[in-house]
C-alpha cells in the first residue's frame, strides 16, 4: 500500500508591470542615498534602525526597494536567507545594501561589517552582485563602496 503525503505546490513568478528604460539607473552612490531618502520614512529614521535592500538589474535599473527589517534604536536582525530569497524572485543580478543609524553617526559597526562580507559571500555564490552597502541619517551617509570596502 502506498502512502499519500500532502504537499503545498511553490510557483515561482516574475511580473514587472513598468517599462525598464523608465526606472532609475544607479551609477554613484549619492544617487542611491538620495533614492533612499525619498523612499524612507523620515518620521522613523531618527527612532529605529531599519535595513532595505534595492534589487538591480544587469544595467544597474532599479527594479525596487525592499523592506527587509526593522528593529530597535541601536540594530535590527538580517537574515541572508530573507534578502536573497528576494532577490530571487525579483531575478535581480544586484544588489544595494541599505540601513540607517538612528544616533546619526554614519560609521558602520562592527556588525555592519560583518553582514556585509557575509551577504557578498551569499551573494557570489548565487551570481547576484553586492554593489554597496549605504549607511545613511537624515543628512548624510557612509558608502561601504567609496571607502573601498566593497
Amino acid at each position: 500500500m502506498v502512502q499519500e503525503f500532502k504537499v503545498a505546490e511553490v510557483q515561482v513568478s516574475y511580473k514587472p508591470d513598468y517599462n525598464i528604460s523608465e526606472r532609475p539607473q544607479i551609477t554613484a552612490s549619492e544617487q542611491t542615498y538620495c533614492l533612499l531618502k525619498q523612499q524612507w520614512d523620515m518620521g522613523r529614521i531618527a527612532f529605529l534602525e531599519e535595513f532595505k535592500v534595492i534589487l538591480l538589474n544587469r544595467s544597474n535599473h532599479v527594479l525596487g526597494i525592499v523592506d527587509i527589517s526593522m528593529g530597535g534604536v541601536s540594530c535590527t536582525y538580517v537574515d541572508p536567507k530573507v534578502v536573497f530569497a528576494v532577490a530571487l524572485k525579483g531575478n535581480a543580478s544586484g544588489l544595494l545594501l541599505a540601513h540607517n543609524h538612528p544616533s546619526g553617526l554614519v560609521r558602520p559597526s562592527e556588525a555592519d561589517i560583518k553582514l556585509t562580507k557575509k551577504l557578498i559571500e551569499c551573494g557570489k555564490l548565487l551570481e547576484i552582485t553586492v554593489w554597496d552597502h549605504i549607511v545613511l541619517s537624515e543628512d548624510s551617509y557612509y558608502s561601504f563602496a567609496d571607502d573601498g570596502m566593497i
